[in-house]
């Protein structure tokens, strides 16, 4: 009787901790996940509005860091960076990349033909992790005006097509946060970084896509 209570207990336990198990979502980006300038970051950065989207169920990380390039050669690569270390340590079950606004500048997009080999080693990277995570590619948000280098014809002529060809050979969904930000210049104060209002329009256009 006592072994069966105890199998019992345990049964319960694993079927109690299998319900509250959450969905870890890692958002990988550059300042626009980050949440930089925005008021509050922690609740109102894209990845904090999308994980209260989202709710109990899921448990969403921001692996967010400012000025970082996709490209390995770019001026600040984000591959060489703790933080994707700490990406990949979560094991997460769905990716979010959303990189490439920063690989415009023009002393970095001299590298440009390096960005599809470095984006394709990105993905087998979180594709080689235990947990096998679905992968969504995220097409740039929308730059206003040229500001610091960063450009909007670079990102439409250069970066998404780019994106667009790795995410059909490798099977994967991509989510335009280009077309999702257009039209919203006055919650873009710097032509570049989104306010609160500018990060729940990407929160929610990331969470229709996972959902």
């Amino acid at each position: 009787m006592k072994h069966i209570k105890l199998f019992a207990l345990s049964l319960f336990i694993g079927i109690q901790l299998h319900c509250t198990a959450r969905t870890k979502v890692a958002c990988i980006g550059n300042s626009i996940t980050f949440g930089y300038q925005i008021a509050e970051r922690e609740e109102n950065s894209y990845p904090a509005q999308l994980g209260q989207m989202l709710g109990d169920k899921y448990q969403v990380e921001n692996f967010g860091i400012s000025a970082r390039t996709l490209m390995s050669k770019g001026d600040m690569p984000y591959i060489k960076e703790e933080i994707y270390q700490k990406a990949l340590d979560y094991n997460p079950e769905i990716v979010v990349i959303k990189l490439g606004t920063n690989d415009t500048k023009p002393h970095n997009w001299i590298h440009h033909n390096d960005f599809e080999a470095d984006l394709q080693r990105m993905i087998d990277s979180f594709n080689n992790l235990e947990s096998r995570p679905k992968i969504f590619l995220c097409y740039p948000a929308k730059v206003y005006e040229t500001t610091w280098g960063i450009n909007d014809s670079t990102i439409v002529n250069g970066v998404i097509p780019i994106i667009k060809r790795v995410a059909k050979r490798n099977k994967l969904k991509t989510i335009n946060l280009h077309k999702a930000t257009d039209n919203m210049k006055e919650h873009f104060k710097d032509n570049v970084h989104p306010d609160k209002t500018g990060a729940l329009k990407i929160a929610k256009t990331v969470k229709k896509h996972i959902k």
